[in-house]
């Protein structure tokens, strides 16, 4: 799909893993540049912090990457089971075998257990199922293993990667976005994504009026979820053009 709108740079960013990198990677070969990534889940402030990270490249730094993110796969694996279980004190009974079977080579998550409750009709759609039961703090959300944003950064810089805060206005509050790059801008979390699928001009506008006062690199990412989020309709965001040279040097590449 990013393919056919001759997208010029690419980075699948899947939740705590860049599994699907060599698949990418061939798909796109010859066609623009790929970058391995990932949407690493953090938490600080007592929340939820998505952080984007862009060009690891392979060596120590990336192998121990892995090894605390296999660790986290494993608890995010765990936690279909444990969401299943606070499910069923809800009067759910959802079976946490096939849901985990259909997420077979890849980290299961909240929006599978989303999709298995829109399956058993539960639900009418996936926004239904966060809302409902499976948001954070929600009656059947379990906790998993999280990394403090500082030990985040320190390992994926580790493995010479760039690092943005995901749709930034998820931390609820501006004042809280702009502690967070007060307190982290010069460990490594440099970029904002200004230019996200779901905002309109204004929400963009307020973003780079904060990268532009705390020297930030506004990045772009579509989120697509396929049809779990269906107002989000195509992999791919545009950049408008004075924000690309930027972002290229900061990445590193050349397109």
């Amino acid at each position: 799909m990013a393919a056919a709108r001759d997208v010029a740079l690419f980075c699948l960013t899947d939740h705590d893993t860049w599994a699907g990198y060599e698949q990418t990677a061939r798909v796109l070969d010859g066609q623009c540049v790929v970058l391995r990534g990932m949407e690493l889940s953090c938490r600080e402030y007592d929340r939820t912090i998505h952080l984007l990270v862009y060009g690891l490249r392979p060596g120590p730094g990336l192998d121990a990457l892995q090894t605390r993110i296999d660790r986290i796969g494993e608890d995010r694996r765990d936690r279909i089971g444990r969401i299943c279980k606070r499910l069923a004190t809800l009067g759910v009974d959802l079976d946490p075998a096939p849901i985990l079977a259909a997420a077979e080579g890849r980290v299961p998550g909240r929006p599978d257990v989303a999709k298995a409750l829109v399956k058993a009709g539960v639900c009418r759609n996936p926004r239904e199922a966060f809302d409902r039961f499976l948001r954070d703090g929600g009656p059947a959300d379990a906790p998993i293993e999280r990394l403090g944003v500082g030990d985040a950064l320190e390992l994926t810089r580790a493995a010479h990667a760039r690092v943005s805060l995901a749709h930034p206005h998820t931390l609820g509050h501006p004042s809280l976005v702009r502690d967070l790059f007060v307190r982290f801008r010069d460990r490594g979390l440099e970029g904002i994504e200004a230019f996200y699928g779901r905002y309109s001009r204004p929400d963009s506008a307020a973003w780079l009026g904060m990268a532009k006062e705390l020297s930030l690199v506004p990045t772009g990412g579509s989120d697509f979820h396929g049809d779990l989020v269906p107002d989000v309709s195509r992999p791919v965001v545009d950049l408008p053009t004075p924000h690309v040279a930027p972002l290229l040097e900061w990445l590193d590449v050349a397109v």
